[in-house]
């Protein structure tokens, strides 16, 4: 299938993301009022409230300061979208690695843009080359990411599927470490990561790039006509700085990407606010 016939199918391209829906958004359902006591029981009580909004919904956080981990229904498998665009650079960095030679100028330029401006014909090209799925399911073994792997109905990245624990844990072995992935192809990665569009920050990144938080994320969204109509919308990454240092990984199904923006939003807001509260433990 011609990727002009994928992108009719998925409706999902970035360049479509913010084609206007004539369905009406239901009004988001958000905390009314701070909650108070340890970060743990804070986020128990913000998530008990945006779960109103979808069944469909799974975060995922690790507190870097103590190693402690939260999750509400870390489990929550879903497609990757655009999030498996660091997993696909990830595929391209260790081919030319494994081959011992310099990655082409051409794939930087790729990774580069499939991940700053999430472009649908990089990763396209990229997912070729380094073998689409099969590779894709491989890496995910290495990297120990259980519920990660391609689609046996769709050969498309977008289809792959994943979850907020699974994408929580990519992001901290990107952070530490693993012997998956050579450490300056990560620390390279990461650099891309902390570039994203000033356009993609919401979710784990919140408009929280500034100097005093760095962020490294990737987002991803799209529609899966052919499934249940609905949109995947997905944000991963680290938020470091003013007394935080946190990985975390938010995803949901919502009829329209603004909806599921929005939700992922005001999370990332909710949780840049718990942990600046305190530490997780």
């Amino acid at each position: 299938m011609s990727p002009l016939s994928r992108r009719g199918l998925l409706a999902g391209a970035a360049a479509l993301a913010l084609v206007a829906c004539s369905r009406t958004a239901d009004p988001l359902v958000t905390p009314t009022a701070s909650p108070t006591g340890s970060v743990r029981s804070q986020l128990d009580a913000v998530m008990e409230v945006y779960a109103r909004n979808t069944d469909l919904l799974g975060v995922s956080i690790r507190d870097r300061r103590t190693g402690a981990a939260y999750a509400f229904r870390g489990d929550f498998d879903t497609q990757s979208a655009s999030i498996a665009k660091v997993m696909i650079s990830l595929l391209a960095l260790n081919k030319a690695r494994a081959a011992g030679e310099e990655l082409p100028f051409e794939r930087y330029q790729q990774i580069s843009k499939a991940i700053v401006n999430s472009d649908n014909d990089a990763a396209d090209a990229l997912w070729e080359w380094v073998g689409g799925g099969d590779q894709y399911t491989r890496l995910a073994v290495g990297l120990g990411l259980p519920h990660t792997h391609a689609d046996p109905r769709s050969p498309f990245w977008s289809w792959t599927n994943t979850t907020p624990d699974d994408q929580r844990l990519l992001i901290d072995l990107l952070v530490e470490g693993t012997p998956a992935v050579a450490q300056e192809d990560r620390l390279y990665l990461l650099d891309v990561m902390s570039q994203t569009n000033a356009e993609q920050t919401w979710g784990v990144g919140h408009d929280r790039k500034k100097n005093s938080v760095d962020v490294q994320m990737k987002n991803g969204w799209v529609q899966f006509k052919s499934l249940d109509n609905l949109w995947a919308v997905n944000s991963i990454g680290r938020v470091q700085g003013e007394g935080r240092d946190y990985t975390a990984a938010f995803m949901c199904r919502r009829p329209t990407f603004e909806e599921g923006r929005d939700l992922v939003d005001a999370i990332g807001a909710d949780v840049f606010r718990i942990l600046g509260s305190g530490e997780l433990v």
